[in-house]
Parts: C-alpha cells; sequence; structure tokens
C-alpha cells in the first residue's frame, strides 16, 4: 500500500486543528480508542461469564505479555515500514479478528481458550499498532503542530474513555459480549478508511536518508541504533526516567490505590468513580490548553515543574476530609498530570529524529505499560501493611522524584517546544 505524500510546505501552511488531514486521523485514532475501550469491557464480562475470577484475571492480563514482549520490535517494523501502512494493517488485523471472535460467540460458546487466544492476538497486534501510531503524527503534519497534536491526541483518548464503557455496557445489555464485541469490530473498522485517506508529508532529505529502508541495515541493528539515540540525547534519554518514575508514582494509586481509598472511606464504587471522573476532566482540560495553544514557553521546565505539585495532590489525595476534596485534588492531580505528560509527549514528538519515532514510541510504551503496572500489586500489598496514608506519600514522592530528574538533566531544562 503506497504512502499519499504532501509536500511539506503544504502540511506547514494549516494549523493541524483546522488541517483536515490531521482531522482524519485524530477522527481515525478516535473510533480505534473507543473500539479499543468496547473491546476490553466486552473480553472482560466474557471472561468473568465463562470461567472464574482468577481465570477471568489471566484472560483479560494475558494481552499485556506479547504487548510488553514485542513492543521494541514493533517500533523496528514501524520505522522500516512506515507508520501509515504499519497502523492501516494492525487496525484491519485487529477488525477481522474480533469480528470473527464476535461470530463465533453468536454461534457457540467455546469458553476460555478463545478469549485468552483473542486477547493475545490482540496483544502482539498492539506490539506493532502502538509504536506506529505514536510515529505517524511526524508525517502528517509540521513539527511545530507536533504539540499542538498530541493535544488532540489527548482529547480523542478521553473522549474514548467517556463513550467507550456506556457503549460496551450497552452491547453487553443487549445482547451479551457477542454484541459488544461485534460493536468494537465495527468502530476499528471505521478507523481503516479514515487511515487510508490520510496522506503522509515527505520528510526531510538528512531524516528521510536515516530510514532503515533507505540505510538497507538489519532490524537488530535498527533497534541498537534507536536506543543509543535515546541514550544519548540530552533530552530524550532523562525523559525516559522522567516518564518511568512518574508512571511508577501514579498508577498504582490512581488504579488499586483508589480501589482501597474509597472501600476504606465508604466512598462505594460510585464515589470511586466520581474521584476518577475528576482526574478526567484534569487531564482533559490538560490536552485542551495544549490543543488550543499549540506551544508552551519553556516546555522542558513545564513538563518537570508540573510533576511535583501533582505529586504532592497524589499524596494529598489519602488524606481528603471527605468525598468532594477528594473529587477537588483529583482534578488537580489529573490538570498537572495532564500537563507534564502531554509536555513530555510533545517533547518525545519534537526532539526526536522522525526516522526513529517508531522506536522512541516503542521504549515510552514500554517503561508506561511494562513497568508502571508492577506499581499495582506492591501498592496492594503494602497498603494491606501499612495503609493507604503511608504508601500513597511514597508513591507521590517516587512521582516527584521523576520531575526532579527533569529538572537536574540541563537538556530538558531549556527544552523547547517549536515555534
Amino acid at each position: 500500500m503506497p504512502d499519499t505524500l504532501v509536500p511539506r510546505a503544504a502540511a506547514a501552511a494549516v494549523p493541524a486543528h483546522r488541517d483536515a488531514n490531521v482531522l482524519r486521523w485524530v477522527a481515525a485514532y478516535a473510533a480505534s480508542m473507543v473500539g479499543d475501550t468496547v473491546f476490553f469491557l466486552a473480553l472482560s464480562w466474557a471472561a468473568v461469564q465463562n470461567g472464574s475470577p482468577a481465570e477471568a484475571g489471566v484472560v483479560t492480563a494475558v494481552s499485556a505479555v506479547p504487548r510488553a514482549l514485542l513492543m521494541l520490535g514493533g517500533g523496528v517494523v514501524a520505522d522500516r515500514l512506515g507508520p501509515r501502512k504499519v497502523v492501516i494493517g494492525s487496525d484491519a488485523v485487529r477488525c477481522v479478528t474480533v469480528l470473527a471472535v464476535a461470530a463465533v460467540l453468536f454461534a457457540t460458546d467455546p469458553g476460555l481458550w478463545l478469549l485468552a487466544l483473542l486477547a493475545v492476538v490482540f496483544g502482539t497486534v498492539d506490539a506493532v499498532f502502538m509504536p506506529a501510531v505514536g510515529a505517524l503524527p511526524a508525517r502528517i503534519t509540521a513539527k511545530d503542530q507536533l504539540a499542538r497534536v498530541q493535544g488532540m491526541r489527548g482529547l480523542a483518548a478521553r473522549f474514548a474513555a467517556v463513550v467507550g464503557a456506556p457503549l460496551g455496557g450497552l452491547g453487553v445489555a443487549v445482547g451479551g459480549a457477542a454484541t459488544a464485541f461485534a460493536f468494537a469490530g465495527l468502530l476499528i473498522a471505521v478507523s481503516v478508511p479514515l487511515l487510508v485517506s490520510v496522506r503522509i508529508r515527505e520528510l526531510p532529505p538528512d531524516d528521510a536518508t536515516a530510514t532503515p529502508a533507505a540505510r538497507d541495515t538489519t532490524a537488530w541493528r535498527d533497534l541498537v541504533a534507536g536506543l543509543r539515540h535515546i541514550r544519548r540525547h540530552p533530552v530524550l534519554g532523562p525523559l525516559m526516567v522522567t516518564i518511568a518514575l512518574g508512571d511508577l508514582g501514579f498508577v498504582g494509586p490512581l488504579n488499586v490505590g483508589l480501589t482501597l481509598l474509597a472501600d476504606e472511606r465508604g466512598w462505594g464504587a460510585s464515589g470511586m468513580g466520581w474521584v476518577l471522573a475528576g482526574f478526567g476532566t484534569g487531564a482533559g482540560a490538560a490536552a485542551l490548553l495544549l490543543t488550543v495553544r499549540g506551544r508552551l514557553p519553556h516546555a522542558g521546565r513545564v513538563a518537570a515543574g508540573a510533576i511535583i505539585p501533582g505529586a504532592a495532590a497524589i499524596g494529598a489525595l489519602a488524606h481528603a476530609p471527605g468525598l468532594p476534596v477528594a473529587v477537588g485534588i483529583a482534578v488537580v492531580v489529573g490538570l498537572l498530570t495532564g500537563l507534564s505528560g502531554a509536555m513530555c509527549g510533545a517533547l518525545l514528538q519534537t526532539q526526536s529524529d522522525p526516522a526513529c519515532l517508531g522506536r522512541v514510541t516503542a521504549v515510552a510504551g514500554i517503561v508506561s505499560l511494562g513497568v508502571a503496572p508492577l506499581s499495582m500489586p506492591l501498592s496492594a500489598a503494602a497498603i494491606g501493611v501499612w495503609g493507604t496514608g503511608p504508601v500513597f506519600a511514597v508513591s507521590a514522592a517516587v512521582c516527584a522524584l521523576g520531575g526532579v530528574v527533569a529538572l537536574c538533566a540541563p537538556g530538558v531544562r531549556r527544552a523547547e517546544l517549536p515555534r
């Protein structure tokens, strides 16, 4: 499938939020993410209906294994073949697979083995899809618009979270897991023609000759070159450490820790939902700010500086005197950590060599999806021994340490987004 090229001058002439080409990509991304949300809800429901709670947990978690193991290779594939081709191909595979499973579930009840196989396939394809999604913005808009695209992508992710869960629940209510899987497959299918219509801009000559295909190197050498690019870069290397520490301190409290805190305080599931809604509102506001402004000055300092008060808010969440205060703190957490995350993502996009973006995105994905989830069982076990207050405080300190690392790195401290 040949890429449709658009000259760089044309891509630079229109702001990203008014560029029909970028808007088609954002719409495709949103449809795919809503489909993902519906898919995971349907998978969880089907697993619970067909097995014990422990078996259901294994089925829902098994997709993370191939995703974590293969994502570095997925970054190499995205950079070698081109992110547009990889995103289209992986979305098509996901669509066909999910619709095929929906058809089987309509016809019979195959048990947990089919659900586990589906989760493995989905995780394997995600290992290629996610780096390609991260590499694609640099091919569809100018460098000075990448921060705005990062904000638009954040808004699409928030939209998917808000819309996907009710839609998945509706599918389950109407026709069970099979109908929900069918919804997911159709939503992913919507993204394919939109992606086909997206035009790819030409890379600058230096970047074009640096692509793996142009250099005719092996996949292993490409992988090593990508890791070396990150390690030696004055901004990318420290940013990866910052992202790792920030997510490690954030994921535990805002997932399993919040559940245990809501139970301890008697807020119940609805109260936990309100706190999560507050977090989502703050994170959405941060994405909207970046979408509207397109550029914030002192990007590196903002990314680092927002982490530290955001971390303090995480620690304060465990001491909220009531649910309304907890929701307010959650809004602050979402706003500050969302702003920091959006700026880190924008810096990764603008500081990376476009020919290496798939591999850079893959490393960032492994840091977030591979390292950070380790904090969830650790947080749960620690809360059982010491309670929520001390564990939230330690998590906040780990998160704040990420901001300290960024502030101590001269490259990050001086980093700016392109004008």
